[in-house]
């Protein structure tokens, strides 16, 4: 497991594609009804990013930092860490609430507006998150401590009720979708990569 990050290039397309997937079993009986069966816990999105100019040789170094990238990741083979710039943050997201007696609670997020929502954990966090306890900023390493996959355990476990709430950034743990990714030439030292597509979540199931 890597935790190398997508590096983030100006050539990148405005236009990106996101789509939540699910794995679901669904059977029909000779009666006509179905039986579904859900194979994850958790969705996992599909992204696709297109680069419309690549700098190569004396106009830059884009070309040569995603070909890097993805040539030490073995294509499809290991896993990766990338920051959405549309979803990589929360602020005061509630996740958990005391019971006086509970020390550990896993972070996570609620997604969604209007009623609908729904709520997955994070497990890559970009840097330490801010944890309030009813609302009262907490230390880290003398309040509590954070894993590597987000878990945070209180040295004293939270009073009954006590809203959790935490702030901070994230990322989505990815792996490419392919073992291939063409590169275009354009003109001499401008390359484009219009199709790079990428499977992930903000926790660790990839």
């Amino acid at each position: 497991m890597s935790n190398a990050v997508l590096p983030s290039l100006i050539g990148l397309n405005a236009e990106v594609i996101r789509t939540p997937t699910w794995t679901t079993n669904v059977q029909r009986t000779v009666a006509g009804v179905e039986i579904r069966g859900s194979y994850q816990l958790y969705p996992i999105y599909e992204f696709q990013l297109g680069y419309e100019v690549l700098k190569d040789g004396n106009l830059g170094t884009d070309l040569a930092a995603l070909t890097g990238f993805y040539l030490a990741r073995q294509g499809s083979y290991d896993n990766w860490l990338y920051s959405d710039p549309q979803d990589n943050s929360v602020t005061a997201a509630t996740f958990g609430t005391g019971d006086g007696a509970t020390t550990a609670f896993q972070l996570i997020r609620a997604y969604g507006a209007g009623g609908f929502t729904y709520t997955e954990p994070v497990q890559n966090l970009n840097s330490a998150p801010a944890i309030y306890v009813n609302g009262v900023l907490k230390t880290l390493t003398t309040d509590y401590t954070v894993s590597s996959s987000g878990l945070v355990t209180f040295t004293v476990a939270p009073a009954a009720a006590a809203a959790l709430t935490w702030t901070g950034t994230f990322y989505y743990r990815c792996r490419f979708l392919d073992d291939q990714l063409p590169f275009n030439r354009m003109m001499n030292g401008l390359w484009a990569a219009k199709a790079l597509k990428f499977r992930g979540a903000p926790g660790n199931f990839v």
